[in-house]
């Protein structure tokens, strides 16, 4: 089988346990707008690869790995191509090299179940904490994140709940309590990533002759969100 793939990262080391080989896969049905790959969104582009030749490339870094890291499918939306997915983290599975999926959560099905079964990591990217700000700044509903955490729990699968904080629409209290609430209900997860929204992609927007939707939002301050990230954690270690 083959599948679609926007790039790679071989050494990344912020995208899931330790150090890891990110696949960065074509296509994502969502319309966020703080995106900063919108390049990814058509499911015909980027390059074709069957599973097998992309594990054989994704081996040659397993010295690197140590015992924490692996692969990691982003996006895009990895879930778009979850039975190519499935057949690279089952080469994955058998050759030792744990795996990690950074999705939206917003497709579900049985390529889906199957594919989540055999994944060691979900990097779950809970975007905002209501209904309205779900359906206006991504397309998506809130409530098909939340049921897709709720699968996470029943199959048990390692959780790092992360939210890229965007000034004015979710970094308020009750936000970030929402968050906190949020990780302290599931037991699968573990840990909460907070990334401040930057404006690097801006360049990606010109070149496609799209208006980048954020492009009038300062970007978020490091320090503050790594502190509000802290917060959460010390929350959760209570």
């Amino acid at each position: 089988m083959t599948g679609r793939i926007h790039s790679y990262e071989s050494l990344g080391a912020l995208d899931g346990p330790g150090l890891r080989y990110i696949v960065f896969m074509q296509g994502c049905p969502l319309s966020c707008g703080c995106c900063h790959n919108p390049d990814t969104r058509k499911m015909d582009g980027g390059e074709e690869i069957s599973a097998g030749e992309l594990y054989k490339r994704i081996e040659k870094y397993r010295p690197y790995f140590g015992t924490d890291g692996g692969v990691t499918a982003s996006g895009g939306e990895p879930l778009c191509q979850a039975d190519f997915l499935y057949e690279l983290f089952s080469l994955c599975r058998a050759g030792g090299i744990t795996t990690c999926l950074d999705t939206s959560g917003c497709i579900t099905g049985t390529a889906v179940d199957k594919l989540l079964d055999i994944t060691d990591t979900v990097l779950l990217d809970i975007k905002y904490s209501n209904e309205d700000d779900y359906q206006s700044y991504t397309g998506m509903k809130y409530s098909a994140v939340i049921d897709f955490l709720e699968l996470l729990e029943k199959k048990g699968v390692r959780t790092v709940l992360r939210r890229v904080i965007v000034p004015g629409l979710n970094d308020s209290d009750s936000d970030r309590d929402n968050l906190t609430a949020l990780a302290k209900k599931y037991s699968c997860v573990y840990k909460v990533e907070l990334l401040p929204f930057k404006k690097l992609c801006e360049e990606k927007y010109e070149r496609l002759g799209i208006p980048f939707p954020f492009g009038h939002i300062p970007e978020a301050d490091p320090n503050a969100v790594r502190k509000e990230e802290e917060t959460i954690m010390h929350e959760l270690d209570k």
